[in-house]
Order: C-alpha cells, then sequence, then structure tokens
C-alpha cells in the first residue's frame, strides 16, 4: 500500500473500542426489549404519542455497537 491510499484495517481501534462494544451490546439487548414492547404498545394502541420517539430511542441503543467499533476505529491509524 502507498502513503495516500487510506487503510480500512484499523486493528489497534479495534481491540480498544471492544470492551466498549460489548457493553453497548448489553444496551442494545435492553434497546431490543423496549423496541419490542414499544412497538406491541403501539400497534395495539396508536393514539399513544410517546412511544415513537422511544421505540426510535431504542434502534439508535440497538445499533449503538457498531456505531462505537467504527468510531474507535476510524479514531486510530493503520
Amino acid at each position: 500500500m502507498s502513503g495516500g491510499e487510506d487503510c480500512e484495517c484499523r486493528p489497534l481501534g479495534f481491540l480498544i473500542g471492544l470492551p466498549f462494544a460489548l457493553i453497548c451490546i448489553l444496551l442494545s439487548i435492553l434497546g431490543a426489549i423496549v423496541w419490542v414492547i414499544g412497538t406491541v404498545i403501539s400497534c395495539i394502541c396508536p393514539c399513544c404519542f410517546c412511544l415513537p420517539p422511544l421505540v426510535n430511542f431504542a434502534l439508535a441503543l440497538i445499533k449503538a455497537p457498531f456505531r462505537v467499533i467504527k468510531w474507535f476505529a476510524s479514531k486510530f491509524p493503520c
């Protein structure tokens, strides 16, 4: 690889971000539970206006481990 190319493989950032991603996995499990409950309640009672933002927040929690790993990997050079 020449010096000007962008490197896709950043193992150091991945390894340092791994413990944080594991914590985020626990949060994503919580987010999945909230998402399922919120979706069921919003289907039963569509007049609940507070549930869609809660479901969107739960989806953000589910995606958190991937965002954490990408963020840590982007902060370290190859």
